[in-house]
C-alpha cells in the first residue's frame, strides 16, 4: 500500500515500511517489528540496534493505517 503525507510517500507491506522523503533523495526503511507509533505525537519511531530514525505523521487516519497494515498496535 502507498500513501501519500507532507514529507513523501509511506510505502507499506505487513513485514516492513519505506518511507520516500520529497525533500531529499532519501528512503528510509524498517522491518515492522522494529518500529514502535507514538500516536500522540503522531510519530513512527524505528528503532534497530544502531540505526534509529523518527517520522512525523499528518493526522491520527495516517496512523491508524500504517498501524493497520503493519499489524502494530497503537
Amino acid at each position: 500500500m502507498v500513501l501519500d503525507f507532507t514529507q513523501g510517500k509511506l510505502i507499506l507491506s505487513p513485514f516492513e515500511l519505506q518511507i520516500k522523503l520529497t525533500a531529499l533523495p532519501v528512503t528510509l526503511y524498517a522491518m515492522a517489528e522494529d518500529i514502535k507509533l507514538i500516536s500522540d505525537a503522531l510519530m513512527i519511531v524505528a528503532d534497530a540496534g544502531a540505526v534509529r530514525w523518527h517520522c512525523k505523521l499528518d493526522s491520527l487516519t495516517q496512523m491508524e493505517i500504517v498501524a493497520t497494515e503493519l499489524g502494530l498496535d497503537l
